[in-house]
């Protein structure tokens, strides 16, 4: 017997292209949901694209007979849009919201005696469907398992002169490890827990000792094992895009903007900083802000200011030889975005853009979908480095979670590639009590 899957208007903004996300099954849009798609298509974000798109797919298909009936779809589905206009006399839903007309619509399509399957990113709508005796999902495509993530690196145990073998011969053979590419491996002396060795795989059977030339990085030494493998990942030219997860006060913001100012001041690899992040306020909108762009953009990249005025305060970079400055960290921070090494820039203008030669940082990517983000990487150019740092336990997008946003899809997805590197950043360093408030709080 086939389902009927009733999408709910958020799986619709949150992915265009779903209603092609369940063959030789039927798909029904509740008019409700056709009203909301239209109250979204003239917004100038990815909700109202995604709107848009849906809009502009459901006409192509009217043209394929009616979608009140149900139309084929090209992987095997039906297609229907349904109202229905009778008061729903035994349930206690209020019809004036637009929510309870989409679970009526299931409701009614369950009693006539389909298999019904009501399909939200929304919580509550779910516990409602749920109540009314709906068997209920949440749209499961583009979403990994975030407790079984990718983390960069695993451990495995040795003889002990396996491990005195790397480190004299930088390289050590015969050690099958399955493995991604940049992938790193932490090696244990089976009789000392302490005699240990970082490594980078360099194919199925062979390991590089981690290099230590990088140690120093700007001003910023790494304080762990997880930070000094991804400073080798945020310096490596030959790795194009690279995530980093983890949470609050671990280090990835600073570790990346302190790899970009390298790579870009001093050992002029690439043309410029590009540093962007979503603009999502967490708990309640302060409203609009004053100002032109640029101002406005100050507002939302305070975290970059200060983690730029560590980096940027005397004695910053090794190679001015730690002269003094009459500058203020201020005036240094306005002199690199001044003379354009360093830009700020919002997603909002990031679509259509193609970025050559620049290392772009994408702060706080935990709060993007998976679209998103790869509406972000295909801006990327000859020469250019993609950076993505977030924490998947702090979202602020209502209809995301650990398992399905972007930063976390990108992570898992992009693994097997070789120009890909990925670290999960797992200690606190910002301070002992940020370290206690992300460990019990």
């Amino acid at each position: 017997m086939t389902k009927t899957f009733v999408l709910d208007t958020n799986v619709l903004l949150h992915n265009a292209e779903a209603i092609e996300s369940f063959a030789d099954n039927t798909v029904v849009i509740p008019m409700a949901v056709i009203e909301e798609l239209d109250n979204f298509k003239s917004h100038n974000d990815e909700l109202g694209r995604n709107a848009r798109q849906v809009i502009r797919r459901l006409d192509a298909l009217r043209v394929k007979g009616s979608l009140r009936k149900g139309v084929p779809l090209n992987n095997g589905g039906i297609l229907s849009i349904t109202s229905i206009t009778r008061k729903p006399d035994e349930l206690e839903l209020d019809i004036e919201v637009a929510d309870n007309r989409i679970l009526h619509v299931a409701y009614e399509l369950h009693k006539a005696g389909r298999e019904v399957v009501f399909v939200s990113k929304d919580i509550n709508a779910r516990l409602k469907a749920d109540a009314l005796g709906l068997r209920v999902v949440d749209f499961e495509k583009q979403k990994v398992n975030f407790d079984e993530l990718y983390s960069g690196y695993n451990e495995i145990t040795v003889h002990g002169s396996i491990i005195k073998e790397l480190q004299e011969n930088k390289t050590v053979t015969g050690i099958k490890v399955e493995c991604f590419p940049n992938q790193f491996v932490i090696l244990k002396d089976e009789t000392n827990d302490q005699h240990t060795a970082i490594g980078r795989v360099l194919n199925s059977d062979t390991i590089q000792l981690l290099p230590s030339k990088h140690e120093r990085v700007w001003n910023v030494r790494p304080q762990n094992r997880e930070q000094r493998m991804a400073i080798q990942l945020l310096l490596d030219p030959a790795i194009q895009i690279v995530t980093l997860v983890g949470q609050a006060g671990t280090g990835k913001t600073l570790l990346a903007l302190a790899a970009g100012l390298q790579t870009t001041i001093r050992d002029r690899k690439y043309d410029h900083v590009l540093v962007s992040r979503p603009i999502i306020p967490m708990g309640n909108d302060i409203g609009f802000l004053p100002g032109g762009k640029e101002e406005k953009l100050s507002h939302w990249m305070q975290p970059i200011f200060d983690n730029l005025a560590h980096l940027l305060r005397d004695g910053a970079d090794s190679a001015e030889g730690k002269r003094k400055s009459k500058d203020t960290v201020q005036d240094r921070i306005e002199n690199l975005i001044k003379d354009k090494t360093m830009t700020l820039e919002a997603l909002t203008y990031i679509r259509g853009r193609s970025i050559p030669g620049q290392y772009v940082i994408i702060d706080e990517a935990q709060n993007l979908t998976p679209h998103e983000i790869k509406t972000v990487i295909t801006r990327a150019g000859d020469g250019t480095k993609m950076v993505l740092t977030g924490d998947p336990y702090q979202i602020d997008n209502p209809y995301l979670d650990a398992s399905s946003n972007g930063l976390t899809y990108a992570a898992e997805r992009l693994k097997e590639n070789a120009i890909h590197g990925h670290v999960t950043l797992t200690t606190s360093e910002r301070s002992t009590l940020a370290a206690i408030a992300a460990k019990y709080l």
